[in-house]
């Protein structure tokens, strides 16, 4: 209260240019000298100086992994006369800073730390007055010292794969990682996301390599030293943290949507199966162009695949990129294409986060919330509402997993650093829970109408949540202050108890509602189905801001069924202690809800072994019409009772023999492994399967039930064994006994399903461990290198989870005892390069 009083009385005493010019002497980091980083108010970055255009010339030195760059910023104040320009340059080496006017250049008087540059200007800059610096400087981002978080796993913005060509299993790239402010980690700029600016770009790469950048590729020129200048144009305005370089051996497919190029750049060995992974996008551009009102607004949509990427994928304007697991094989995709809503997620952020961006990291939902969304509206409009359903559960359920979320508001303007607003409740809660929640309350009409509003009122611009919600409610002409103080501006979600009692006198059954959540109670509509004779008859109520709310609906009869949050649209968490029968009748009822379905067939689960009623309808659960219910239902089923066993086996097995989706199949062999099924045919005529997954599972029971069979398992493909630990640890013994090296490589892209075993499953951790020591006993460089890599990003995966943390750090330190022990037995310099590899990854866990 006093530091507010203070800041009243000090705007009276001094007038604006004043205040202006005292600001002006404060440190740019002034906000943040405070011991605890969540007492800082993270506003929007200031703006002194407005970016207008961004040209560079950038020359990429492979050996020392550095960039010899060229940058023109144009500029100008943004509102306040200025003589001085901070550029964000991290770690790099300034060597000319001058005023460019016309044909001249005036050199400029600048100085620069590890982070900033900052260049005295010749004059005094008025409001609008425009101004264009030349920079001539060498990016270093090996040297750069920043960190990155669970989502983006590192900071250096630019990124040298297999520079000097060691590694002959791996291609020689570059790509960069702009977001959150990396870009000023490989050219000057004012890395802020309120920030907007044209750009061009000359790349100089060898002639071998192609180029990827932001725009339209305008010109092409061979150098007589066996290089290439491409030249990329952007001419529209966009964040810096979406500029983009992507330089390697890639084989480029073509595509269109109506006059605009769509091209995938993959390697060459997926270039055969570059469609039928992102075959999708051409039609996804034009559903959601009609979907929001707003035709796709750019020249072109590439996207690339990068190896050793540091996230799964990032919405560089009109150039995505995406990490290498997106490469899949046909074996892969049969079962389903795994990134297809990580495709559809990068493509809607072209509206949402490339048009419209964020003013700020703390009003990220403005971005990933809606791109999060929009994985739900593809999948909807492409596969239907089940599977659309079922990805929402997922989501949802992964931001319940983590108890922090529960106390994080969606917009924020406090957080310890910008990296944590790439969390669950910026993306899952905000995109499948809050906004799902806004599209059933507003309707379809208008809350796609408001969204088109908001684009087109905000178009090459920046927004915050109040933004989003003044479009709604222009459109919908209803009030959604409610909405976004409970949604957007608090925390966590309803956790209600919900009982039932029917009235026979008064043909009527009532329904309590109470809040039990801690932090706030909510309001919001709702809904009941009563289900009476097998008939459900809906109800909308409204659950106002209270403890306790209870609501009668008429019924002839004792209903077999009460079913809330009957649409499944709100965010909550329900106990309703319910019976078997009431849930086989729920199951029965909401043919329609994914969700209601899946919470009976969870209920049946629990109650298998001892009530047949449960059984028999979760045994009629594998028949259900889709196949996301019933490989839930498969993996429910309980193997290690008699009972279970005798109903559900002759079913898997039918399953497992002819079931249209390749991922029951897997699934029903996977649970038959469990159930110890002797029929070996089910699993010979598994392995004919052109399913990755299929194969794996008969592969595990054919090992399981005749060892002599490993020689129909030497064609399986690599891809059938990486995510496969049950068939790894059957066909170690045999690889170690060979000393089948060729196989390291699919031990070390399996560390991180190691990790996870040893600290879920012992018995199997077991098992893999003779492989692990295998590995890390053998002087190979590239599968520790691997490993290591891999090892990084499952820390930051398992950052919240102290137990698996302490597990992988007691695994590398065992991986570092077993190289050393390996060069005190046979010494060598490839041997210590692995040690100092992993105890890079050992010190990068925190």
């Amino acid at each position: 209260m006093q530091k507010q009083i203070f800041s009243i009385a000090f705007a009276f005493l001094v007038s604006a240019t004043t205040y202006a010019q005292v600001k002006e002497t404060l440190p740019p980091s002034y906000r943040e000298n405070q011991s605890n980083k969540m007492d800082i108010y993270r506003a929007e970055a200031e703006k002194i100086n407005s970016l207008v255009h961004t040209k560079l010339d950038l020359k990429f030195d492979f050996q020392k992994e550095q960039v010899n760059g060229e940058a023109w910023v144009t500029a100008k104040p943004h509102f306040y006369d200025t003589n001085t320009l901070l550029l964000d340059a991290k770690a790099m080496l300034i060597h000319e800073v001058a005023l460019v006017t016309g044909g001249s250049k005036k050199n400029l008087k600048f100085t620069n730390d590890e982070f900033q540059l900052k260049i005295e200007l010749d004059k005094t800059y008025k409001r609008n007055q425009e101004y264009t610096v030349y920079i001539k400087y060498t990016a270093r981002p090996n040297e750069v010292k920043q960190e990155g978080s669970s989502a983006i796993t590192d900071a250096k913005g630019m990124y040298f794969i297999n520079a000097h060509g060691q590694d002959p299993d791996k291609p020689t790239q570059v790509w960069t990682q702009g977001e959150t402010e990396s870009s000023s980690c490989w050219f000057p700029t004012i890395d802020k996301p309120n920030q907007k600016t044209s750009q061009e770009m000359y790349l100089t790469v060898p002639d071998k390599f192609v180029s990827l950048s932001n725009g339209k590729l305008e010109k092409q020129t061979k150098n007589s030293d066996g290089t290439r200048t491409d030249y990329w144009k952007f001419d529209k305005k966009h964040a810096p943290y979406l500029f983009f370089v992507g330089i390697g051996d890639y084989s480029i497919t073509k595509d269109k949507w109506k006059n605009i190029d769509v091209d995938y750049y993959v390697e060459h060995e997926y270039a055969p199966y570059a469609k039928e992974i992102f075959g999708n996008t051409p039609e996804m551009i034009g559903f959601f162009s009609e979907l929001l009102k707003y035709e796709f607004p750019w020249n072109k949509y590439h996207q690339i695949s990068a190896r050793d990427y540091v996230s799964g994928a990032m919405e560089n304007t009109t150039a995505v990129i995406f990490a290498e697991g997106v490469q899949q094989k046909p074996g892969q995709l049969i079962d389903e294409n795994t990134w297809e809503g990580t495709i559809a997620h990068e493509l809607f952020h072209h509206w949402f986060g490339d048009l419209v961006t964020t003013e700020s990291w703390g009003n990220l939902t403005v971005n990933e919330s809606l791109a999060n969304y929009s994985e739900y509206l593809w999948f909807e409009h492409k596969f239907g509402k089940d599977k659309a359903e079922q990805d929402r559960y997922d989501d949802l359920q992964g931001y319940k997993m983590d108890p922090a979320n529960f106390n994080k508001n969606l917009a924020r303007v406090h957080y310890n650093a910008r990296e944590d607003m790439f969390d669950g409740v910026s993306y899952n809660k905000g995109g499948k829970g809050v906004l799902h929640m806004l599209r059933g309350y507003l309707g379809d009409e208008a809350f796609f109408a408001g969204l088109s509003k908001y684009l087109h009122d905000y178009e090459y611009g920046t927004a915050e949540a109040v933004q989003m919600r003044l479009s709604m409610e222009s459109v919908s002409g209803r009030d959604l202050n409610w909405f976004f103080d409970q949604w957007y501006f608090a925390n966590g979600h309803p956790q209600m108890n919900i009982a039932y009692d029917y009235n026979a006198s008064s043909k009527k059954v009532k329904v309590t509602v109470v809040q039990n959540q801690t932090n706030q109670l909510f309001e919001f509509p709702f809904a009941f189905d009563v289900v009476v004779d097998g008939k459900a008859t809906r109800h909308h109520v409204w659950i106002a801001k209270k403890k306790e709310n209870s609501f009668e609906f008429e019924a002839n009869k004792n209903p077999e069924v009460v079913i809330p949050n009957a649409d499944q649209d709100i965010l909550c968490d329900i106990t309703d202690n319910k019976s078997i029968e009431a849930f086989a009748a729920q199951y029965k009822t909401a043919k329609d809800e994914f969700i209601s379905r899946l919470l009976a067939i969870d209920a049946f689960a629990d109650a298998q072994s001892t009530n047949e009623l449960a059984l028999n309808t979760l045994i009629s659960a594998l028949n259900d019409p889709y196949y996301g219910i019933r490989t839930h239902a498969i993996y429910k089923l309980d193997p290690q009772y008699s009972k279970v066993k005798e109903k559900a086996i002759p079913v898997l097995k039918k399953l497992a023999a002819s079931d249209p989706k390749t991922l029951v199949q897997s699934a029903a062999l996977n649970v038959l492994n469990q159930m110890e099924e002797k029929d070996i045919s089910i699993f010979q005529n598994g392995l004919k399967s052109k399913s990755f997954s299929v194969q794996a599972a008969a592969a595990s029971g054919l090992m399981r039930l005749d060892p002599t069979k490993i020689s129909e398992l030497t064609q399986l493909d690599d891809e059938v064994l990486k995510n496969s630990p049950e068939l790894i640890a059957e066909l170690l013994p045999t690889w170690i006994q060979n000393n089948d090296k060729t196989k390291l490589p699919v031990i070390a892209e399996s560390v991180a399903l190691f990790t996870f075993t040893k600290y879920q499953d012992p018995v199997l951790g077991g098992k893999l461990e003779k492989g692990f020591n295998w590995m890390m006993a053998a002087d190979d460089l590239n599968s520790t290198k691997k490993a290591a890599s891999l090892y990084k990003q499952v820390a930051n995966y398992l950052k919240d989870n102290p137990g698996a943390v302490m597990v992988l750090k007691q695994t590398i330190q065992q991986a570092i005892s077993l190289k050393n022990q390996a060069n005190i037995a046979n010494p060598s310099k490839n041997l210590e390069e692995q040690v100092t590899v992993l105890n890079g990854a050992l010190e990068s866990i925190k």
